[in-house]
């Protein structure tokens, strides 16, 4: 009777933990779909109304804002979430470190504005650079704040401040690009965003720093997170280091065409990426003593995850060309090129992440950092192709090193909770079959020489009827889960 009460109970907390996760996912999913679809909606208006040029320009200053504010978070967020006991004295601590260390950085960002612009030799980068610094100190208001709401699982209330961020913010650089403004309507929309999502953050969130500063918290805190820090630092950089060589070897206008074809690599890359991890870490941190279950959670993450993001990345470098052409213009053919490109190694980004997941709710911050130094190292091809021949090599460089970069994470990870490569593999393999046939149905549709919309029509079509019939004729279980999640949670709510 005392097992079966025992079953009973693991078999309720399972189901606890399985509704609590379809529901950090699907509001996860409506918080990256609803504010990057407004923020994407906006930017094909923006799109036809600034150059190539005004785009690189912005690339460049989110070189300097993306490293720095890696530097802010100095991996304290994960290791709040990964902490089973974290306190008030915890958030406040982290919350006041994250502060002054963003005042530092604002005063950087004003120190290298000058040899930075003439290291691209755009003057004009100058203000822009020092007018953007504030963003680093607002995101700063704003990490722990985030940080509680992911442990907590709680991306409905992240949803509402995304969303209204994301509609006043694009307002604001509509208004500015019809003003004549150019580039600074970029700048407008970015300030905008960052400072209405934080205080939307502070208003629905209702939590306040006490202004107690532990140092005893803060050894804790760092010690796992210092790790992350610098693992985040040499992975921002490196994300950012082939906009610098394509921005320096290369032109102003060449750089904004390649973070145009980014941008829409981004709209399922790394917002698929950004859900899995939110949702993931906080959940399997939650269980992670118990080996078998997060096994089993981290296995069906990978395949459900791995067949959204192959379909979707592998049709969006099929339909490019005819998509970029149709929503923004023939002058962006250059983006949609290397797009098609950026979309096979963007496909790969969802499965780096949970791989990457399971070595922090494992405790293994140092493995993390000693893998991420072994990954740029083998990173390095890719940049000197770019430097000394074309950024196609470049681009199919950076494929393969994320190819091998895979099997760098996985071997570790899978080791840990006993789920080896080839059985990853084995896992993933039938969700690539379904998205490389369907991109072979779609892509050679080009040849039928049709006007762009309806070109990017009958492919969108094509793809949609492959890839859903081969899932259903080889009844595929990751589909299965992704059907019966999306329909259970739909009847869930309809009552």
């Amino acid at each position: 009777m005392i097992c079966s009460g025992g079953t009973d109970l693991t078999a309720i907390v399972a189901e606890s933990l399985k509704k609590k996760t379809v529901r950090g996912t699907f509001w996860s999913a409506v918080d990256s779909i609803s504010s990057q679809g407004v923020t994407f909606l906006v930017g094909l208006v923006l799109a036809r109304l600034l150059t190539p040029h005004e785009y690189g320009l912005i690339g460049y200053i989110m070189i300097l804002v993306a490293v720095f504010n890696s530097i802010v978070d100095s991996g304290f967020s994960n290791a709040l979430i990964r902490k089973k006991d974290a306190g008030e004295t915890d958030y406040s601590t982290a919350f006041i470190f994250n502060l002054a260390v963003s005042l530092v950085m604002v005063a950087a960002m004003v120190l290298v504005a000058v040899p930075f612009s003439r290291f691209f030799k755009e003057p004009q980068l100058v203000p822009l650079v020092r007018v953007m610094s504030v963003i680093v100190v607002i995101n700063a208001l704003a990490l722990i704040q985030r940080t509680r709401l992911v442990k907590s699982v709680d991306f409905k209330t992240q949803t509402k401040a995304s969303l209204i961020s994301s509609v006043s913010s694009g307002a604001v650089g509509l208004a500015m690009a019809f003003g004549g403004l150019g580039v600074w309507s970029l700048v407008g929309q970015q300030i905008s965003r960052q400072l209405i999502n934080t205080v939307c953050l502070w208003i629905l969130n209702r939590w306040k720093p006490t202004w107690r500063f532990s140092w005893s918290s803060f050894r804790e805190l760092f010690g796992f997170g210092w790790k992350l820090l610098v693992s985040g630092l040499i992975d921002t950089v490196w994300k950012e280091i082939y906009q610098l060589v394509i921005g320096k070897f290369y032109s102003t206008s060449t750089l904004g065409q390649y973070t145009r074809g980014k941008q829409f690599s981004d709209i399922f890359s790394s917002n698929m990426t950004s859900i899995v991890q939110r949702v993931s870490y906080p959940v399997l941190s939650s269980i992670q003593d118990e080996r078998e279950r997060m096994k089993e959670g981290y296995r069906k993450i990978i395949r459900t995850t791995m067949l959204a993001s192959f379909v979707l990345l592998f049709g969006l470098s099929a339909v490019a060309e005819s998509l970029l052409t149709v929503l923004i213009g023939p002058q962006w053919k250059e983006a949609a090129h290397y797009l098609q490109i950026i979309c096979f190694a963007a496909s790969l980004y969802p499965l780096h992440a949970i791989n990457l997941n399971m070595l922090q709710v494992q405790g293994r911050s140092d493995l993390f950092l000693k893998l991420e130094i072994v990954k740029k190292i083998i990173a390095v091809g890719p940049l000197l192709l770019g430097i000394f021949i074309d950024i196609d090599w470049m681009l199919w460089g950076s494929l393969i090193t994320s190819i091998i970069a895979y099997f760098l994470n996985a071997r570790y990870s899978g080791t840990l909770i006993g789920y080896p490569i080839k059985a990853q593999i084995r896992d993933i393999l039938p969700s690539f079959g379904v998205a490389a046939a369907m991109a072979a149905c779609v892509w050679p549709l080009v040849f039928l020489n049709l006007r762009p919309i309806w070109m990017l029509l009958v492919q969108l079509c094509a793809g949609a009827a492959v890839a859903f019939g081969l899932c259903e004729a080889f009844r595929l279980p990751e589909y299965a889960e992704i059907k019966d999640t999306a329909l259970g949670f739909l009847r869930r709510n309809k009552k």
